[in-house]
């Protein structure tokens, strides 16, 4: 799959929210550090082009989350915070596609590739991007502009961050996805 300015893709900002900043919360190691700050130098390159942008927040329905709307947790991260006239798409689930309009808007706009970035890789982000290769969207996953954390095994055995990382990426990549990094659309975009 190719991509360019002239095609008008959307980035889709996926959770990049406060909560996600307590890492003990999350299981107590996270990867790619740099993800928010990838994010946020793609959120400016698409603001400079008058590219559509979508921020995605999860509202968690449950009461003690970080994510929940009660929360100080649920706000979005200063370096990606929304500007007026940025779309705010709020969800309750994994992917940004249920119980949201976000694929109306899409259709609207005649949008048929997206870029995505955010928080989790293995969780929302790899749900939202499933269902956007699914939808028929040539989707784009930018892997050094995503992260997550550790997880632990039905046996008890640690899986780092990294390992689940990696193996998130691996399984949307030419299924669903294309996988690039941020210093590929970096290139394309100035």
């Amino acid at each position: 799959m190719s991509i360019s300015k002239s095609e008008r893709p959307a980035l889709i900002l996926i959770d990049i929210q406060k909560g996600f900043d307590n890492v003990e919360y999350w299981g107590g190691q996270r990867n790619n550090f740099d993800a928010e700050k990838h994010a946020a130098e793609l959120l400016e390159l698409w603001r400079k082009n008058q590219l559509p942008i979508f921020h995605i927040q999860h509202n968690s329905s449950i009461p003690t989350s970080l994510l929940n709307e009660t929360n100080e947790g649920n706000g979005f991260k200063d370096i990606v915070k929304p500007i007026n006239g940025e779309p705010i798409i709020k969800k309750n689930v994994n992917s940004a596609f249920i119980g949201t309009d976000l694929k109306e808007q899409l259709d609207r706009e005649n949008i048929t590739k997206l870029v995505i970035v955010g928080l989790t890789t293995d969780h929302c982000v790899s749900t939202t991007t499933r269902m956007a290769g699914n939808f028929g969207f040539d989707t784009f996953l930018v892997s050094d502009a995503t992260a997550t954390f550790n997880k632990k095994g039905l046996d008890g055995q640690n899986f780092s961050a990294e390992l689940i990382h990696e193996t998130a990426l691996a399984s949307l990549n030419g299924e669903f996805a294309t996988i690039v990094t941020t210093d590929f659309l970096k290139k394309i975009f100035r």
